[in-house]
């Protein structure tokens, strides 16, 4: 392809522009900003527009011509964003009280592109979120304050349209799309009550029957929020700051469907440990998880919440759809060695395994062939510089910045849905004039004593398979769904209790030759083969067993506190929640 994506790279060498594949030289027609004071950088949506602050202006450029088209006298901007039609640019800097005390100026403002005029200003304290969120053809624009959204319509933002008001909205999100708009709303929780989640159609707020769904849960301090692309359902990760049980230095998440139909249900993961990433297919009907205690595993979902392909686990905390949803890239990044594995989701066939060590950043191409990877400071401070490969595995253009600076964004021009055809998968590395880096697998340290021996296997863990590479033990490699897995557990729990009665059986007449004062307890508590499981199993004992005592305690007429009537109430929910387990569903 002839086409140039210019990628911005922005680092203490200053900020310049690289032509995309297949050239990768650097952008004559954008003048190099040298200098150390670019802090933020943006497009438009559609990728027509480019934006910068350099320490005293905030410029817009074509992207095209290379024209100046706007420079605002901004010295202190460092947030940039420009509304989804070009009509707006926004603009953050940090916000400072008067020398007295009193309130500072406002540090949000909103400029007309096209006028250079500032439409409004706002306070904006907080950096995080502070950006207004538009719908995407701008008939709406919408700012959280002081725990309510407040509703601009078609860029006037003189009047305040629609205001939606709960006890305490902490966070929301537009959906994407055409109209109508619709609004995903967070309600923490507070002083026992759980907190929500709840969809509206825009404007319709009044009152509780106007949300078109709401799911209530216990366990967060936060949620992420993630509409898919033709605005039907959310995904609701929650997360509290702390897992109580100890268990991961993560906290606890758990992940809820939400549709705009009202449906709503709690993703089954199973296996235990934290959510590292949710995403939605492109085609809005599929997600996938990365989840669990290392190795990770990666499963897609369907709508109804059941799996429809599992990974197996490996090295990855990460996953990313290209842009048309016929490729899935899963990778471990961050703390783990950047290994890849990208995938065919239409046959589910691996096609490459490329490493990208040390990657703080990762993008597809908007056409859906080419990836950047990066190590970007302050993230990491050393070996910056960033790699741009085809997705079949080949590396085709690699830069590291001198060992003295730092490197701090690269990102690639954004183009509107559509701009490229999908292309049929290949399987083959693409031809690259760069070698293939393989970086030697590091050997483990083995003592003296055993180094002319033959490695024997240490690993810690195997790797699951993903499931068409399972040995195929005659059963089919679907995984199965809840209900399946329902009946699966209730079939092997009565296998279980069969096979128990006949241990029984045989016990009672050994036990019956044997002294009659013998301890009848000596069959072995029955276990389920997960400590996790067990253990609640103890636990809900052990309260039952508290249960009982305080229903003796009552029926000898001592008069009982309030809690403890409360948890003589919760005795039918928690033999219901044993017998569950014991049943293993």
């Amino acid at each position: 392809s002839s086409c140039l994506f210019p990628l911005p790279v922005r680092g203490s060498e200053g900020l310049y522009m690289v032509n995309g594949p297949p050239s990768f030289t650097e952008s004559t027609a954008f003048q190099r900003e040298s200098g150390k004071n670019c802090k933020a950088v943006a497009f438009s949506k559609d990728g027509s527009l480019f934006a910068w602050c350099n320490g005293e202006k905030v410029n817009i450029v074509n992207v095209t011509s290379a024209e100046l088209l706007r420079s605002f006298d901004l010295p202190k901007a460092v947030c940039l964003e420009f509304s989804p039609k070009n009509s707006v640019l926004a603009t953050w800097r940090a916000y400072t009280t008067a020398k007295d005390g009193t309130a500072g100026a406002p540090n949000l403002q909103l400029h007309d592109v096209k006028t250079g005029k500032c439409l409004k200003s706002f306070i904006q304290k907080k950096m995080q979120n502070w950006y207004p969120c538009w719908a995407d053809d701008e008939s709406v624009c919408a700012r959280n304050v002081n725990n309510e959204v407040h509703f601009f319509e078609n860029n006037n933002f003189n009047t305040i349209a629609n205001k939606l008001h709960l006890q305490k909205v902490n966070d929301f999100v537009l959906s994407p799309g055409a109209q109508p708009t619709k609004v995903a709303v967070y309600v923490p929780g507070s002083k026992g009550a759980p907190s929500f989640v709840r969809l509206y159609q825009y404007p319709n707020f009044g009152g509780p029957q106007s949300a078109l769904a709401n799911k209530s849960f216990f366990k967060s301090d936060k949620v992420t929020m993630l509409w898919n692309k033709k605005a039907t359902a959310v995904l609701v990760i929650a997360s509290t700051e702390v897992d109580k049980t100890g268990a991961s230095y993560y906290g606890e998440q758990t992940l809820h469907y939400i549709a705009t139909n009202g449906e709503s249900a709690v993703v089954q993961l199973p296996k235990n440990g934290p959510i590292y990433d949710v995403v939605w297919s492109p085609n809005s009907v599929e997600f996938c998880v990365v989840y669990g205690f290392m190795p990770a595993k990666a499963t897609v979902f369907n709508l109804k919440c059941d799996p429809v392909f599992d990974f197996g686990t490996g090295p990855r905390n990460a996953a990313y759809y290209s842009p048309h949803g016929h490729i899935l890239v899963l990778a471990g990044f961050g703390n783990l060695r950047g290994q890849m594995e990208v995938w065919d989701v239409k046959n589910y066939k691996l096609i490459s395994k490329p490493v990208a060590s040390d990657s703080t950043y990762f993008a597809w191409c908007p056409d859906g062939e080419h990836i950047v990877t990066a190590t970007c400071a302050p993230r990491l401070r050393v070996g910056n510089g960033y790699k741009i490969w085809h997705y079949t595995g080949s590396l085709l253009h690699s830069y590291e910045v001198p060992s003295n600076e730092e490197m701090w964004q690269v990102a690639w021009q954004p183009f509107l849905d559509g701009a490229f055809p999908a292309k049929a998968v290949k399987y083959q590395a693409v031809p690259s004039e760069l070698p293939s880096t393989e970086p030697k697998p590091a050997q483990a340290y083995r003592p003296p004593a055993l180094r002319n021996k033959p490695v024997a296997s240490s690993k810690l863990h195997e790797d699951e398979p993903p499931q068409n590479m399972k040995p195929q033990s005659g059963s089919s490699d679907k995984p199965l769904s809840k209900t399946a897995l329902k009946n699966q557990r209730k079939h092997e729990a009565k296998k279980a209790a069969k096979q128990e009665a006949k241990a029984d059986v045989n016990q009672e007449s050994r036990q019956s030759s044997a002294p009659q004062n013998a301890p009848r307890s000596t069959v072995p508590a029955t276990t389920s083969g997960d400590p996790e499981v067990d253990k609640k199993i103890k636990n809900l004992k052990k309260k039952l067993k508290a249960i009982e005592q305080l229903k003796e305690q009552a029926a000898a007429g001592k008069q009982l506190e309030k809690n403890q009537l409360e948890k003589i109430q919760k005795e039918t929910a928690l033999l219901q929640e044993l017998e569950d387990l014991e049943l293993g569903l």
